[in-house]
């Protein structure tokens, strides 16, 4: 993802909020801030109260998020592979044709949808990457004379060791020594490298920053085991206000350094495939109920579940093991790069349909398939590469020649996959309009699918929302300290990047951004086709349906209208 921040000395404008509105908990992960309990000990199994006889019957949900998945891609999974797994999810689960992620379609929200219930502007969270204009930068010690505004990034620059699987925990023989790393995986976050609260002068940790709670804090605090597999350690996130509803989090680290040299575990299908391979191991070994490492007996999980990568990789990488990704001409039928990764993850859920089945867990476990976000664009004459950084740079330009006064650049930080969001350091209406009306004018050349030069017109914008109207657009408080002060709905085809290693992405507006599959299986549903619009936020009061508790104890659910998906069994 492509972000750029400047670290500002003051911010004209900035509006100094109570600590209350940054939406930031009390308590910090494992009570002392640092992870751990107060006798210093970290909650992978040892010291939670969950294996003094909490309650381990009763019903489950697995949750399975094909990142990347449309729903158009499952449709054309089950009709090529008949007696697929995806095909037996799809044709006896309730099947919702019309399902759609958030806005923004970033994985961090996106995931916090389907297990918060909350959009972007409820949670509080709108990326991982970005920017809070009442917080104070990583490392501040002098809090009393830093001026506000500090970036927030929730991926793996938040990690000990962002080159390490384990994210530094220190595991020898890894990759194969995985399923080692530990349950509680805050532990593994360097408090340095958080932006700081400038009421209490310390760091704020993922899940202070959530605004709501989510189904782990609900299923916990009715005594019930809870377990997830993400890809980074901030996906602590999800540990709730408390910060330990989740039993066992495992989160190997997706951006560090993979077997093969100079890559990550998604630059190459390959090897993407090996690193979801560890999540699913993860996954069998809960459904045996074991945790993760397959280390203690806990009892199956009420919620657990994981995210697939592979997917994603590979439609986004124009080549990958000798084979070219995304799709074909047509933007439905995938390329064998796809095809063979979606091959891959049909697999791996009949691995765990199949293990549900052998220990008799299908009797009470309904299984739940979305994806965190789609993927942009689909047909390969679409895509438009824009490097954005130019573009920055000339706004920054323009907003000087008019304001010589200004000892700051307009734009303070910025996130631009196939969306555009920025957060400036004049957060005044006729800033934000400044910076609307330079986009919307800005004309330029990028590349296309071949390297080719293609011009652009509005900056490969669509529409932009500015100031007020962008936290309206985000249905956000205008006053709230951490949406974007600007939105460029990209148009259909363009790509932020200063490369040609990408051939789509997500995080924007666009209908292949947002139009995932969504399939319930299991006990819990009935056999059904349902063309009726939803939205990835119903899944999580559906969990605690499913799960026998009350959707409304979920903050998102109350007064929100967010119910459960309709029609279940």
């Amino acid at each position: 993802m492509s972000r750029k921040s400047i670290r500002l000395a003051a911010v004209a404008g900035a509006v100094a909020l109570a600590c209350t509105a940054t939406g930031i908990a009390v308590a910090a992960p494992g009570d002392n801030g640092q992870g751990q309990n107060e006798n210093g000990q970290g909650h992978n199994g040892q010291d939670k109260d969950k294996d003094k006889g909490r309650d381990r019957d009763g019903k489950h949900v697995l949750l399975i998020s094909v990142d990347g998945m449309h729903q158009a891609d499952l449709a054309w999974y089950v009709k090529q592979h008949p007696n697929s797994a995806l095909a037996n999810l799809a044709g006896n689960g309730e099947q919702y044709t019309n399902a759609q992620t958030t806005n923004p379609s970033d994985s961090f929200p996106g995931m916090v949808a389907q297990l918060t219930g909350a959009t972007a502007g409820q949670s509080g969270v709108y990326y991982d990457d970005t920017f809070n204009h009442d917080l104070l930068p990583a490392g501040t010690t002098d809090c009393a004379h830093t001026p506000k505004g500090a970036e927030v990034a929730m991926t793996e620059a938040m990690d000990r060791n962002q080159s390490a699987l384990d994210a530094g925990q220190g595991l020898a023989g890894l990759p194969d020594s995985i399923l080692g790393m530990t349950g509680n995986p805050a532990t593994l976050l360097n408090p340095a490298a958080m932006p700081v609260d400038p009421a209490t002068c310390k760091p704020v940790y993922p899940n202070q920053y959530l605004q709501v709670n989510s189904v782990f804090d609900v299923l916990h605090a009715a005594g019930k085991v809870t377990a997830w597999s993400d890809k980074h350690p901030a996906y602590s996130i999800l540990e709730g206000k408390s910060g330990n509803a989740i039993d066992d989090l495992f989160t190997p680290e997706i951006n560090s350094d993979s077997p093969v040299a100079g890559k990550d575990w998604t630059k190459d299908n390959k090897v993407t495939q090996q690193y979801d391979g560890y999540k699913v191991q993860a996954v069998i070994n809960e459904i045996d109920g074991y945790d993760h490492g397959r280390t203690k007996k806990v009892g199956e999980p009420a919620i657990f579940g994981m995210n697939f990568q592979a997917v994603s990789t590979a439609q986004k990488l124009p080549t990958s093991n000798g084979m070219t990704g995304g799709y074909q001409a047509d933007g439905v039928t995938p390329g064998p790069l796809l095809s063979g990764a979606l091959d891959y993850v049909d697999g791996q859920l009949g691995r765990l349909l199949g293990e549900l089945k052998s220990t008799g867990a299908d009797k009470d476990t309904t299984v739940i398939v979305s994806a965190k976000h789609g993927q942009s664009p689909t047909k390969p004459g679409d895509l438009t590469r824009i490097d954005d950084a130019p573009i920055l740079t000339a706004l920054n330009a323009a907003w000087k020649a008019k304001h010589p006064e200004a000892t700051h650049d307009l734009v303070a930080f910025s996130v631009d996959d196939d969306a555009m969001l920025l957060w400036l350091s004049d957060r005044s209406q006729a800033a934000a309009d400044f910076a609307k009306q330079f986009l919307l004018a800005n004309n330029g050349t990028g590349n296309d699918i071949g390297g080719n030069p293609k011009a652009y017109t509005k900056s490969g914008l669509t529409e932009v929302h500015a100031g007020a109207d962008a936290a309206a657009y985000l249905g956000a408080p205008a006053d709230d300290p951490r949406h974007p002060d600007l939105v460029g709905v990209a148009q259909v085809g363009t790509v932020y990047t200063g490369g040609k290693s990408k051939i789509a992405e997500h995080g924007g507006a666009n209908p292949a951004d947002r139009n995932v599959p969504l399939v319930v299986f299991g006990p819990g549903a009935k056999k059904a086709v349902v063309h009726e619009a939803v939205l990835t936020t119903q899944i999580a009061p559906t969990i605690l349906k499913l799960t026998g508790e009350n959707p409304q104890k979920l903050d998102a659910a109350k007064g929100n209208g967010v119910n459960v998906l309709p029609n279940l069994g």
